[in-house]
């Protein structure tokens, strides 16, 4: 079940909100939203809602031993034992099939390894957790008691299969103490509303473009021009379908008075690598800099230690993607640029000029469209192809019919497209905003413009979605 279905968005969620807001205790709004939230899970197969049980458990009864136990030593050995049971049932489900691939032309192995199927937001549940054993044994937050209510953090259904990688701590006391307000109510349709339209009007049919221009099997004889405008619809889909699941998360928790931090912050206008990760899935560049950089000492240790402190950080967030080499590749692509960054580019003390800038942003936007291309191509010969086409080295014509008629058919689309990659709006409801406090004729339009967005949206969003077969999450892969 996907959030931009027409099941989820106007009977499933309805229904568990109908619910929520007719229940005044809050003992019973969460056990609304547990049972709400394992259903959800278990519709990709009930099995698989054991597993999140299971793992959910181990992080209670380690959080449980480490609120007890004071001793240094048996402190570390819990949250050792406690990561490395939900770290190997981690590598078990995701990573068992790429590791036998590796290992068995070295071990001779010649027998067939069973497919094992990805359990859907394992990798982001698997790091929530282990995210709270560790405040725990940092004592930055008081393990939970409640086994049940440890469940419903884990498996909240806003966030759980593709995130935000939201902290124990950040929702701890809202899980014990909150209120449902008219002011977040509101505030969280508008948001789903915006990601719902984000993933159903504009990342659907960049996909579905992309997916058309990167075909494999025309790929080699694809134009220049085909196979460029294909890997930019790409690098417009992945933020546009990850960024509205983010809102769409983001706006359901707002609306159950839960509030889940920002994943992302329109990491396209950023000028460096460094800061498009600041920009880009937040919540998981700051889960792997607070749990694996800083834990391995960060950049306390000297230079060397330091790039390997790095290393390990970027191959770990290759391989967080995806068990595929592509992601590995993407992951160490990443590394390299920052490391020029840090150690090889100079700090500006001032602004730069408006030139340099332009100039700072447009290299920034090749090195992640160049990025984006490692990440979309899981066969190295597809990506060979594709990068050789790039440069017409297939033997293909650098524009032709096909990359025209795509461009020509299209060019409102991506325009609207790339306006939403950019902050453009937020900017505009700002100025609106200003204008409004001194004048009623703007506070009137801020006003009817606050109230009809959303109910546009949403109804553009359910046309769209009539009949609409292409309908992934990208993230639900990982």
């Amino acid at each position: 079940m996907v959030f931009s279905s027409l099941f989820f968005v106007f009977f499933f969620f309805v229904i568990c909100m109908t619910v929520c807001l007719t229940r005044k205790r809050l003992r019973a709004q969460n056990i609304t939203l547990l049972i709400f939230s394992l259903l959800f899970y278990a519709w990709g197969g009930p099995i698989l809602l054991l597993l999140l049980c299971t793992v959910t458990f181990i992080c209670w009864l380690g959080g449980r031993l480490l609120g007890t136990i004071e001793l240094r030593f048996h402190r570390k050995l819990v949250l050792t034992i406690t990561v490395a049971a939900c770290v190997l049932i981690f590598v078990f489900f995701k990573y068992t099939n790429f590791l036998a691939d590796i290992l068995k032309p070295i071990l001779g192995f010649e027998g067939v390894v069973p497919q094992i199927v990805l359990p859907i937001g394992i990798s982001f549940y698997t790091f929530q957790l282990i995210s709270y054993v560790a405040d725990v044994y940092k004592g930055d937050t008081e393990a939970q008691q409640s086994y049940w209510t440890l469940l419903l953090y884990a498996a909240l259904f806003h966030q759980c299969v593709a995130g935000p990688i939201v902290r124990y701590s950040d929702v701890a006391e809202e899980l014990a103490h909150r209120e449902i307000t008219l002011s977040d109510f509101s505030s969280g349709i508008s948001r789903f509303a915006v990601g719902l339209a984000k993933k159903s009007l504009l990342a659907n049919p960049c996909g579905a473009l992309a997916a058309t221009a990167l075909a494999a099997k025309g790929l080699e004889t694809a134009s220049a021009g085909t196979i460029a405008l294909g890997t930019i619809c790409y690098m417009l889909q992945i933020y546009l379908d990850f960024s509205a699941y983010s809102d769409m998360a983001i706006g359901m928790g707002k609306m159950c008075g839960l509030h889940y931090c920002e994943n992302f912050n329109y990491p396209y206008v950023s000028r460096s690598v460094t800061e498009f990760w600041r920009r880009w899935h937040i919540s998981l560049s700051t889960f792997f800099r607070d749990y694996v950089y800083i834990p391995l000492g960060g950049n306390r240790r000297g230079l060397k230690r330091q790039i390997l402190n790095l290393f390990c950080v970027w191959l770990l967030t290759g391989l967080w993607h995806g068990s595929s080499w592509n992601y590995v590749l993407w992951g160490l692509y990443y590394f390299v640029f920052l490391v020029l960054e840090k150690f090889l580019l100079k700090k500006e003390t001032a602004p730069p000029p408006l030139w340099k800038r332009l100039l700072q942003h447009a290299g920034l936007l090749i090195v992640v469209w160049f990025g984006w291309i490692l990440f979309y191509f899981e066969d190295f010969s597809l990506l060979a192809t594709a990068v050789s086409g790039l440069f017409c080295g297939n033997g293909n014509a650098f524009w032709d019919l096909n990359a025209r008629l795509t461009l020509l058919n299209n060019v409102f689309f991506l325009a609207v497209s790339i306006i939403a990659c950019l902050p453009l709006i937020p900017w505009l409801k700002v100025k609106l905003s200003e204008l409004s406090s001194s004048n009623n004729a703007w506070r009137w339009l801020e006003q009817t413009t606050d109230a009809l967005a959303p109910t546009v949206l949403l109804f553009l969003s359910f046309l769209s979605l009539i009949g609409n077969t292409y309908n992934p999450f990208l993230y639900f892969q990982f």
